[in-house]
């Protein structure tokens, strides 16, 4: 066994509501030994009271006297200072008589696409920029950043790390921006970390009304309904190609560690000369005065970013047909006629009518009903829409030496995620309407 000192310390910013938990059961699990000697999390939630959901595996990894849960505003910079946030600063800080934070993992950002433009800079792009001056200030030894998919790739082949791809919406463009920020932070160990679209036990953001990553999980609860109600499950839009890239949030847990060690071990020139990519500007140029911090348009820095994908090169038909098999029914699509009016339609109220009853009236047919979940079957105009994300990952596995945990999606994968939820007693444990 290795000893404690010889282990790094670890700081986990924001992601309580995404996929931090994960790696926080990765880094110090219930059952193993730790890979780190000390773990801090912060973000603006409450844990105890918890006001965001945080799954029963999470509580049991908070009682572990090796992590630290803080709770902390990060949008607050100095007075006097507005290159520093009194709560991050503190957050660095370590306990008394231990040496400082070797690795930083930054989930934070903005993940809801109703936002207004201002709390998107405010909320990814400025926090990102304070957390990564401290750290930099600080000389950690690794910086991960988590960057989730707010980009539209093509959809004739995956997008390597080269490629330029075009972020998606006011949200994505900040979420971007952030990456080249960062990258233009002298002596920050940087590495960026580009994931696909993320399932997993315990994980449901995306599920939640405006919580805009698509796809799994929303795609899990409405496919349950219509096998509760013995109807196909339909998608407004055509077959294609229209490829929407799985990752498990164990692979993410597991690839952000094999990102820090690799590093910390090279360091930043070295880990730009093997694996920088240039990152370029995606924004309104008059922004660059506006907004503090912001690199300017005309130049473009250089950051080790790889992509995190599994293997399956899921597409819109594979991942609706997997999902769909669990729940005994099948994936088809509306025709011409029917997806034409429904993508007319402004009323998502009507799109959303059937699968929402549907859903209450499995929660309440339960055995006992269920009255407190935090998963939904409700989809908001982003997620209906159609999103194209297709990555390359063999760069990870090529240079980092990555092997992924979860490789397929699959039916065991999914059937394992709605398993636990229902052991925890917030998916509903009837499978067919007694009306069908």
């Amino acid at each position: 066994m290795a000893a404690e000192h010889t282990k790094p310390s670890a700081l986990i910013f924001g992601g309580l509501n995404t996929c931090s938990r994960a790696l926080a059961a990765f880094l110090v699990p219930v059952d193993g030994e730790s890979k780190v000697s000390l773990l801090r999390i912060v973000d603006k939630y409450s844990v105890h009271p918890a006001t965001t959901y945080i799954g029963p595996e999470f509580t049991k990894v908070l009682e572990n006297p090796e992590v630290e849960y803080r709770q902390a505003n990060l949008t607050v910079a100095g007075g006097r200072n507005p290159d520093a946030c009194p709560a991050i600063e503190s957050a660095f800080e370590p306990p008394a008589g231990k040496p400082p934070f070797d690795y930083v993992f930054d989930f934070t950002g903005e993940v809801r696409n109703d936002r207004s433009e201002l709390i998107q800079i405010s909320s990814t792009f400025a926090i990102a920029r304070l957390l990564g001056l401290e750290a930099a200030k600080r000389k950690v030894k690794a910086y991960i950043r988590i960057q989730q998919p707010f980009y539209e790739t093509s959809a004739k082949h995956p997008a390597v790390e080269t490629e330029d791809v075009k972020p998606v919406e006011a949200m994505g463009i900040w979420w971007h921006e952030s990456l080249r920020m960062l990258a233009s932070i002298a002596d920050l160990n940087l590495v960026i970390l580009r994931v696909g679209f993320v399932y997993g036990p315990y994980t449901n953001f995306g599920n939640t009304v405006s919580e805009s990553i698509p796809e799994v999980i929303s795609a899990m609860t409405v496919a349950s309904v219509y096998g509760y109600l013995d109807k196909p499950m339909k998608s407004m839009w055509s077959p294609g190609k229209n490829p929407t890239n799985t990752v498990h949030v164990d692979d993410i847990a597991g690839g952000a560690w094999t990102c820090a060690t690799w590093i910390a071990d090279k360091g930043r020139t070295a880990a730009d000369q093997i694996a920088g990519v240039k990152l370029v500007f995606h924004n309104d140029k008059g922004k660059v005065k506006e907004v503090q911090g912001m690199t300017p348009h005309d130049q473009t820095p250089v950051a080790p970013l790889f992509n995190l994908v599994d293997d399956s090169k899921s597409t819109l038909v594979s991942t609706g047909k997997t999902i769909s098999s669990v729940f005994g029914t099948t994936f088809e699509f509306f025709n011409l006629v029917e997806s034409t009016v429904f993508k007319l339609m402004d009323d998502l109220e009507d799109i959303n009518e059937h699968h929402v009853e549907g859903w209450t009236e499995m929660l309440m047919e339960s055995v006992p009903p269920i009255t407190n979940t935090p998963l939904s079957a409700y989809m908001d105009k982003y997620t209906l829409d159609k999103h194209i994300v297709s990555f390359d990952n063999t760069k990870i596995k090529q240079v980092l030496g990555y092997q992924l945990l979860r490789p397929e999606f699959n039916h065991d994968n999914i059937k394992e995620v709605v398993d636990k939820w229902k052991q925890e007693g917030v998916w509903p444990n009837v499978t067919k309407s007694s009306s069908t």
